[in-house]
């Protein structure tokens, strides 16, 4: 593998220009910013990214407890890609792909700094500095960027928003129930767990944070940032810390919904997504934004919510766990009513990005997302550019997929799931055309597809690792010597 380069450097490998971005321009303020002249092939690029919505949650994937208009309105007017998967069920690992293009092992953000699944407050690791985000290639291409919502990937301050590309941040920088008032942490991790902060930029606004709030305010702060740079490329990355538990929905939609609070912030996440396209037609940039829904993890076994037709729960190798309700919308370039079953990834959307924005992904390290752009257009005959891709839980690798055929590693080391008990997992292979909730095992029927899969799985071990043995082409994540609270109460 190439030498990795610094930031300086990197615009020499993607041939563009650097394009500083005065923060006034992204709040809104009266000092001008540069104008979409020169600009007028880069659409806009809007990801809206819930947190443990499950696979059947919408109307459009099928719910009939939720009302969800607007994002069905998104699908009909785009198309709803049914085998879209994130790199994990749970947040920290899912949302490094998204950022890096990559798996979240190769980023070394699979677990944190002592096992766990996820980062917790006050934690040692975070996203590597070095690591090149999607935020950081558009915003070398010109573009406006801000992160509005939850993070996740680090709270100090090396690790945050915008030391990876970002203009601007509004958000959490950690899941919504990680505050000493929401649950008892685990006594391993041996730490006093400060109130849930609000920042702006890196400054704590608010602690602990008003939850109920939230969904309108991330709103409120997106739609003033799509304002302010209506005449410039823009990339909103809008991380909703709803329906993650406890799932928290403004006046207008708390005891609204037939699904409890969960269903509360579904609908209300509904509404915010019809008022941000309602605010890219008033502006008259729909025709020139590609606009991305979809979810971080499969639905909790206890939040409230739905993946069926999928099996299992947040924090799994089955389908439930990682196969997220994906949507796009860019009228006039992607068709109205379609679906794609083609496997794709969040990993997939740096380098597809990168390409719409006329630039690329960075040449000197290895990502493993493709170019999607046939399968996001519809073009005939468009396959998934994948040959495999790999079902990660903290350090194993679980499970191993290519077209059809899925394929559930035996372990033998013990493994674990989500809740920490401990199992022994056979060897389980499911033809998820034909059984999408993984019930049938056909592993004895066709040992050839078998013995590819776990060729494919050998691959993965020695690039990337599994357990113990280290991949020959992971990167270290960033770790600090003395993390500290973000804050104490500001109340």
């Amino acid at each position: 593998m190439k030498k990795n380069i610094n930031r300086r450097d990197f615009l020499k490998v993607v041939g563009v220009g650097a394009a500083s971005l005065a923060m006034a321009g992204c709040l809104g303020d009266s000092q001008d910013v540069t104008d979409r002249a020169g600009n007028a092939n880069k659409p806009n690029f809007i990801i809206i990214f819930c947190d443990d919505l499950g696979y059947g949650d919408l109307g459009c994937f099928g719910s009939k407890k939720h009302r969800t208009p607007n994002i069905d309105r998104m699908a009909n007017e785009g198309m709803r890609f049914t085998s879209f998967y994130v790199t994990s069920g749970v947040c920290t690992p899912s949302r490094a792909s998204l950022m890096t293009g990559c798996y979240p092992r190769r980023v070394d953000l699979h677990q944190d700094s002592v096992g766990g699944c996820v980062l917790f407050p006050v934690a040692r690791k975070g996203l590597n500095p070095k690591e090149i985000t999607i935020a950081e290639i558009l915003k070398q291409a010109g573009y406006a960027t801000a992160c509005i919502g939850k993070w996740h990937l680090g709270d100090q301050p090396e690790f945050l928003p915008r030391r990876h590309g970002f203009d601007y941040y509004f958000g959490l920088p950690y899941s919504n129930d990680m505050g000493p008032e929401m649950r008892q942490m685990p006594p391993r991790m041996n730490m006093n767990n400060p109130p849930v902060p609000l920042l702006r930029n890196e400054k704590v606004i608010e602690a602990p944070v008003e939850q109920t709030t939230l969904t309108r305010r991330y709103t409120e702060e997106a739609i003033k940032f799509i304002r302010a740079n209506k005449d410039r490329p823009f990339f909103l990355y809008l991380p909703h810390t709803m329906p993650h538990h406890p799932a928290h929905a403004s006046a207008a939609f708390s005891g609204k919904s037939a699904n409890g609070s969960f269903g509360d912030a579904v609908e209300e996440i509904d509404f915010s997504t019809g008022r941000i396209l309602a605010m890219l037609a008033k502006l008259g940039i729909d025709n020139h934004t590609l606009v991305v829904f979809a979810s971080d993890n499969g639905a909790s076994h206890h939040g409230g919510g739905s993946n069926a037709p999928l099996a299992s729960w947040k924090g799994s190798t089955m389908e439930g766990g990682m196969r997220s309700p994906t949507i796009m919308r860019w009228p006039g370039r992607i068709g109205a009513g379609g679906t794609s079953d083609e496997l794709a990834s969040t990993m997939d959307l740096l380098p597809t990005f990168a390409r719409l924005a006329g630039t690329g992904p960075p040449r000197d390290r290895i990502i493993d997302g493709k170019d999607i752009r046939p399968l996001i257009f519809g073009e005939k005959g468009a396959k998934s550019p994948h040959e495999a891709f790999y079902y990660y839980f903290r350090e194993q690798l679980q499970a191993v997929r290519s077209g059809r055929w899925k394929l559930h590693l035996p372990l033998a080391e013990r493994q674990y799931n989500f809740r920490g008990d401990s199992r022994k997992s056979p060897m389980r292979l499911y033809d998820l055309d034909a059984d999408i909730a993984e019930t049938t095992n056909v592993a004895d029927d066709h040992p050839d597809i078998v013995k590819h899969l776990l060729a494919l799985a050998e691959k993965a071990r020695e690039d990337i690792g599994d357990g113990r043995r280290k991949g020959k082409n992971q990167r270290p994540a960033g770790l600090v010597t003395n993390p500290k609270p973000l804050t104490i109460s500001l109340k």
